[in-house]
């Protein structure tokens, strides 16, 4: 029987630039799994580890950026593994860092770029990754009440 699990997270980063959102992708490195395609910070939710501490973990291990606001996207994307047989769901975070802030990526990836919402709707792979961008891009800071925010204080309880 197909297995039906939640074990990675997506998150979105991004900075407002003169009144303009800039988003976050990054290139994945040629020896890594989906070579060269452009995403956000994607990865693994350890064992007894919630999701959206995952989301901050994997944020600092991949682009050691330190969140200045952290909200729940209201869509979970999804993905069918046929080696094994899973169905997982993704929950989606946006998270927003300092304008200034500096990128440091990991060797999981090979560059960096801050584009536009159009840019970054034209470098994406996956539909679900496009719809949560649309879903951000259209309520950042207009309608803020679609997204749940997170207690960046929570996470170090």
């Amino acid at each position: 029987m197909t297995k039906v699990k939640s074990k990675y997270i997506e998150i979105h980063i991004l900075k407002v630039v003169n009144g303009k959102l800039k988003f976050l992708l990054l290139k994945r490195s040629n020896n890594d799994r989906y070579p060269g395609i452009w995403q956000m910070v994607t990865g693994h939710i350890k064992k007894n580890e919630k999701a959206y501490g995952a989301a901050i973990r994997e944020l600092k291990e991949e682009t050691s950026l330190t969140p200045k606001s952290l909200y729940v996207v209201p869509i979970v994307n999804s993905l069918y593994l046929p080696e094994k047989d899973e169905i997982n769901f993704v929950p989606v975070f946006v998270c927003e860092v300092e304008s200034d802030t500096e990128v440091k990526i990991s060797n999981e990836h090979s560059e960096f770029k801050w584009v536009s919402f159009n840019q970054a709707l034209k470098m994406v792979k996956w539909d679900g990754q496009k719809r949560a961008l649309m879903i951000i891009n259209e309520n950042w800071g207009k309608d803020m009440s679609k997204f749940k925010k997170i207690s960046l204080r929570k996470l170090t309880e």
